[in-house]
C-alpha cells in the first residue's frame, strides 16, 4: 500500500538523516492503525507486519505503489531521468506524501526539485474544506509536531524557530483537480506514528491528530 521513496540527498539538514528519516515504523504503524481503524485490507509478510516497500524512482516497481512516502525531501535531489519518472508516476494516477522537512531552506530545495517532475503544475495551501481533511476524520488544523527527541529536550513542537512558525499543507493537483502531490510543512507527522509507544505524553497530545490525517491522507490516495 506505501512505499518509502528513497532518493539522493545533495544536502543535509539537521535532525534529518535522508530518506530513511521516520523508517520503517512509521509507515507500518500507520497502516497497522489504518487496517484497525477501517474495513481496507492491508497485505502483511510472514510475521504479520504490513508488507512495507523501499523504491527509488528508477525501480520498475514504482508503477506498482498506490502511494509513495517521502521524508525530510528537503535534502533531495533528483536526476533529469528520476524527475521524468516521478512526473509520468503521479500524472498516470500515483499519489506522493511527503512530511519531515523544515524551514525556508528546505522548502526551497524541495519546491525546486518537484517542479522539475510537473513543470506548470502549482502549489498551492489545501483548506479546511478539501475533501482530503475530511475522508474519515475532520481535521480542521494541521498539527505542528516534532522528533520526539527535541520533545523530551525542550517541549517545543517548532525545529527551525521563526523560520518554522507554523505548519503548512499544501498540495499538487492534476488538470481535474485530483490531489497528486501532499506536502507536510514545518511538522512531523511520521514521529506520531513511529514513536507512539515511546512517550505517553507524546502519544497522547500528538498522535491521534497525526493518525487522523494520515487515515484521511490513505483514503483519498486510494480513493481518486
Amino acid at each position: 500500500m506505501i512505499c518509502k521513496l528513497q532518493y539522493t540527498s545533495v544536502r543535509s539538514e539537521a535532525m534529518g538523516i535522508g530518506w530513511s528519516t521516520d523508517y520503517p515504523y512509521a509507515g507500518i504503524n500507520l497502516m497497522t492503525r489504518l487496517s484497525e481503524l477501517t474495513p481496507t485490507p492491508v497485505t502483511r509478510d510472514e510475521s504479520g507486519e504490513p508488507n512495507y516497500w523501499v523504491v527509488r524512482l528508477t525501480d520498475d516497481a514504482l508503477f506498482k505503489c498506490p502511494m509513495l512516502m517521502g521524508s525530510d525531501v528537503g535534502t533531495i535531489g533528483l536526476s533529469t531521468r528520476e524527475a521524468e519518472r516521478l512526473g509520468e508516476y503521479l500524472l498516470k494516477g500515483g499519489f506522493l506524501w511527503v512530511d519531515d522537512f523544515w524551514g525556508t531552506p528546505a522548502w526551497e530545495q524541495w519546491s525546486s526539485q518537484i517542479h522539475k517532475a510537473l513543470p506548470g503544475y502549482e502549489i498551492f495551501d489545501i483548506p479546511p474544506e478539501h475533501p482530503i481533511r475530511h475522508m474519515m476524520f475532520p481535521v480542521d488544523e494541521i498539527e505542528q509536531t516534532t522528533n520526539i527527541q527535541n520533545w523530551l529536550r525542550t517541549g517545543n513542537v517548532s525545529e527551525r524557530g521563526a523560520d518554522s512558525p507554523h505548519a503548512n499543507f499544501r498540495g499538487i493537483a492534476d488538470d481535474k483537480g485530483r490531489l497528486m502531490v501532499v506536502m507536510t510543512h514545518n511538522t512531523d507527522f511520521g514521529d506520531t506514528w513511529e514513536r507512539e509507544a515511546e512517550s505517553h505524553e507524546f502519544f497522547i497530545r500528538l498522535s491521534p491528530k497525526g493518525y487522523a490525517l494520515g487515515v484521511d491522507v490513505l483514503l483519498y490516495a486510494m480513493t481518486h
